[in-house]
């Protein structure tokens, strides 16, 4: 049995209605990057959006760090290509948003330094970069004398791989433009209310709300992170369960670029700020930090940047991922529903990946051949892994 979820909609939060009395031609569940991206692709593409923007604690998208980061541990083949992708054009979407809403959104895509703490780590990533995939995105071995010039701050090190084209984007203020943009668009109504199950008839696709409202459009988008599993109705189970991070901030630049270790990571916010993380907990729906929890992320990354021990923590929260069993997303429409279309489990890349999902799901949607090959992320791939 799963863990049952914590409370879903906020307290004062309206109920949901389609805008006047025409039935919208897509219904997006979820609030966070992916959700917000899909419901803004299929707007662009003509189509009337209703948002069910239902915020709940410990959603993944604003406690994230950020990062724009595919050549850490990266995945293969075609995820790899979608990922790479997402990364090389997050810069135009970004600049698009802020043309668009004038909320201007940090992003810096000039490297991402992945460190060895031993010398079996130096071993390990310096093999890694005979890959295809690292010669063809500038990866490059940085030794422990260039590494202290590059990072000052840094513990003595045996050397990193820089990724010179990963970065990281203040995900927070990418929402808040998203919310703006959304906000402002003639095809798309927001509901602060939260879908409580699908309705599947004939391969049709409705949704009931909370409040006891039936929503139907010929399209919906499941984009609820890992209450998407939550939905009574579901046509099959979807294996996508909380993994808890919990992150810091602290009132220091310690370093210049993302500095990610083999578990503890520092990321400089570019106004004073540097948000530490490091943790990966199986608790369920607990989006609650704790002392321990906290501890644990100061002393990964105190172990990465001494300097850590003398900065003031300004704040620690935590975030649950939507983790899939292979950490790729689902993003797939349901052959035994065609009007249903997943867009979840997006695990540590939802924010890399927000914006190239919302252009498949607008793919899907439309009838139009996706660009890319989306086999890696189909939702019978997990049956198919079991085998008979």
């Amino acid at each position: 049995m799963p863990p049952a979820p914590p409370p879903g909609r906020r307290k004062g939060a309206s109920p949901a209605r389609p805008a006047g009395t025409r039935v919208p031609d897509a219904i997006v569940i979820g609030a966070g990057l992916v959700g917000l991206a899909s419901a803004l692709a299929l707007a662009e593409r003509g189509l009337r959006v209703l948002l069910l923007a239902d915020v709940r604690r410990g959603e993944a998208s604003p406690a994230a760090g950020g990062l724009l980061a595919p050549s850490v541990d990266p995945v293969a083949g075609a995820a790899l290509d979608f990922a790479i992708t997402a990364r090389d054009r997050f810069p135009a979407y970004v600049a698009a948003l802020v043309a668009a809403t004038g909320v201007d959104v940090p992003i810096r895509c000039d490297g991402v330094l992945h460190v060895a703490e031993t010398e079996d780590d130096a071993l390990l990533l310096q093999a890694a970069l005979t890959a295809e995939h690292a010669r063809a995105n500038g990866a490059e071995w940085v030794d422990a004398s260039a590494l202290a010039r590059l990072e000052p701050s840094l513990s003595p090190l045996p050397g990193a791989v820089l990724h010179p084209r990963d970065g990281v984007v203040n995900n927070l203020v990418l929402m808040r433009a998203l919310k703006a943009r959304l906000g402002a668009h003639s095809r798309v109504t927001v509901a602060a209310e939260a879908a409580d199950a699908l309705i599947v008839r004939d391969g049709a696709v409705a949704v009931r709300t909370r409040s006891n409202v039936e929503l139907r459009a010929p399209t919906v988008v499941l984009a609820g992170g890992v209450w998407s599993t939550q939905l009574a109705g579901l046509p099959r189970p979807l294996p996508v369960e909380p993994a808890r991070g919990q992150m810091l901030s602290v009132a220091a630049t310690l370093v210049n670029r993302p500095v990610l270790g083999r578990d503890g990571y520092l990321i400089p916010r570019g106004d004073g700020r540097t948000l530490l993380g490091g943790t990966l907990e199986r608790v369920g729906y607990d989006a609650d930090t704790t002392p321990d929890g906290l501890a644990l992320v100061r002393s990964l990354c105190e172990a990465l940047c001494p300097a850590v021990v003398q900065a003031r923590t300004l704040n620690g929260w935590a975030g649950l991922r939507p983790m899939s069993p292979d950490h790729l997303p689902i993003i797939d429409r349901e052959p035994e529903a065609p009007g249903l279309i997943y867009a979840t489990g997006h695990s540590r890349n939802g924010v890399l990946l927000a914006p190239l999902t919302g252009d498949a799901v607008a793919q899907l949607a439309t009838g139009q051949t996706p660009e890319f090959d989306l086999g890696p992320f189909r939702v019978g791939r997990f049956v198919e892994a079991r085998g008979p």
